[in-house]
């Protein structure tokens, strides 16, 4: 019954399992000599003829025949009347090869040789999906959803049926989902963990929205487009930079598509993260104005040295220019790599406006630099909003705010 088995494990290996033909037949033949060594103390005169089509296996003993009585080595000499039972066309000098059957090496040898089996087995499609998986770094993914876990989530690849995790935090942060709903992200790392191969797939890495866009944008993929960088705030927010080197095409449309058909299907796959293509330049003013967008600049101020910009805006671009949590800002920061100061335009009824850093022996200065970063950098500015608008945009409290406005009101009191 074990020997049975045996061959069934070799049948269930041949059929495949991503292992290329001369492994599978070196590890079978290992384990088949260790087999006959363990038995017959060598295996010098074996033969293990390995069938990977059909699956199976044979064992021969290969000795030479002597004259009865003359036999001084067992393991590679037979006796003429030996060999004559095995076959009776045999003769003297010539080699006699004697078939060998799992049944008689006993049981338990064959038992130790299945879990031997098992085990190579299971080790090399281990190193074969590692393998495999690495050369998929930075692919796109489709997975079933197979297990929901307080820290990620398994899913099994569409094509090979392998499992993958996703990580919570490399989820977005409006992604939910159910057993059996169907996952896309990119594979972000395969390592080893307690011999095992382990293969992470994100959601919020750059490189997903790169893929989906390639997907989504032919000239992407032609090359006719290039993605010079992306910056995300995922689920949220995102901006793209990208080229053109044919003056005929429009990068940010292409990107864009008709109605905004490309962009639309990357949008919902990324749970309404809002994606601002940017035409990129190395005109460095030009390219901070575009990163700002939605918002439209006045003139900016840089200084090269510090790697930073001081942007003038109208009042009324000014919260468009921030964002939603500073989202704008600090997106086009990254994307730029200059930090940005954003400043409200004066008008000539506002020149009597005073800067809030006049107020820091009376306004602690963390408080300033809240208010500030909600592009509110005069006494003016801040007065302009309301306590509730102030509460909902910075991270201060009602009373600090009552105690701010007060301080600064009181600026501009006959």
């Amino acid at each position: 019954m074990e020997s049975i088995k045996l061959v069934e494990i070799f049948s269930d290996f041949k059929s495949g399992k991503d292992i290329d033909r001369p492994t599978m037949v070196r590890v079978l033949e290992d384990v088949f000599r260790t087999l006959i060594k363990k038995k017959y103390g060598s295996d010098e005169n074996f033969d293990v003829i390995v069938n990977t089509q059909k699956g199976d296996l044979e064992l021969w003993r290969v000795r030479e025949i002597v004259h009865d009585g003359e036999v001084t080595d067992e393991t590679s000499q037979i006796s003429i009347s030996e060999a004559l039972d095995i076959d009776e066309d045999y003769e003297i000098g010539e080699e006699c090869y004697e078939q060998l059957y799992l049944e008689e090496f006993g049981r338990r040898s064959i038992m130790a040789a299945r879990q031997t089996l098992i085990s190579r087995i299971q080790e090399l499609e281990k190193d074969e999906i590692f393998k495999q998986y690495q050369k998929r770094i930075g692919d796109i993914v489709l997975g079933e959803v197979h297990q929901i876990l307080k820290r990620e989530i398994l899913i099994l690849d569409d094509v090979t049926d392998h499992e993958l995790i996703i990580p919570r935090n490399e989820m977005i942060r409006g992604d939910f989902f159910r057993k059996g709903d169907m996952v896309k992200g990119i594979i972000k790392n395969v390592e080893m963990r307690n011999n095992s191969p382990v293969i992470t797939v994100s959601r919020t890495d750059n490189d997903f929205l790169a893929k989906l866009m390639e997907q989504e944008v032919p000239e992407i993929e032609d090359g006719l487009i290039t993605v010079k960088k992306i910056v995300r705030i995922p689920g949220e927010r995102a901006k793209v930079a990208v080229e053109s080197y044919d003056d005929r095409i429009d990068p940010v449309g292409a990107c864009v598509g008709m109605k905004g058909s490309r962009i639309h299907g990357i949008v919902r796959e990324l749970k309404n993260e809002n994606i601002d293509i940017v035409n990129f330049t190395n005109n460095v003013n030009l390219f901070i104005q575009r990163s700002l967008t939605p918002a439209k600049v006045s003139s900016i101020k840089l200084n090269d040295e510090e790697k930073r910009a001081s942007v003038f805006l109208d009042p009324d671009q000014v919260s468009l220019a921030i964002g939603k949590g500073g989202s704008n800002i600090k997106l086009a920061s990254r994307l730029t790599g200059f930090e940005i100061d954003v400043f409200r335009n004066t008008s000539d009824n506002e020149l009597d406006d005073v800067d809030l850093d006049e107020f820091s022996d009376e306004i602690d200065g963390w408080i300033i630099d809240q208010l500030k970063g909600i592009g509110c950098d005069t006494a003016r500015s801040v007065l302009a909003l309301t306590d509730t608008e102030l509460a909902r945009r910075t991270d201060l409290e009602e009373e600090t705010i009552q105690g701010v406005l007060k301080i600064l009101a009181s600026e501009f009191e006959d």
